[in-house]
């Protein structure tokens, strides 16, 4: 949302273009959990296979949001990338002080 929020100042069209590459990000985090969270408990090799999975159905999301945005719907292209890498640092960001303790 900053990203998008930044590229306001450019216009409205920037501004959608960043906010649907956040959000290309985020429906993708949320395909990528439902696969390798949904089948219960498992040997470790069908957990692996799972995890796999979803990191590469996110991938598939994210890049068909992609396609979608730039191709389909003819946003600016710079925005929605700095949009997908916004949301990607954030998450980043967010596990890393998860993991030290800073917010718990």
């Amino acid at each position: 949302m900053l990203v998008a929020l930044a590229w306001l100042a450019t216009s409205p069209m920037h501004a959608l273009g960043a906010g649907v590459g956040g959000l290309g990000i985020t429906a993708g985090s949320w395909a990528a959990a439902k696969v390798a969270l949904g089948g219960g408990i498992a040997p470790a090799g069908a957990a692996f296979a799972r995890l796999m999975m979803g990191v590469a159905v996110k991938w598939v999301v994210v890049l068909l949001v992609l396609v979608a945005s730039l191709a389909g719907f003819g946003l600016p292209g710079l925005p929605v990338i700095t949009g997908v890498l916004g949301a990607t640092l954030g998450m980043v960001l967010a596990n890393v002080f998860r993991r030290k303790g800073v917010a718990s």
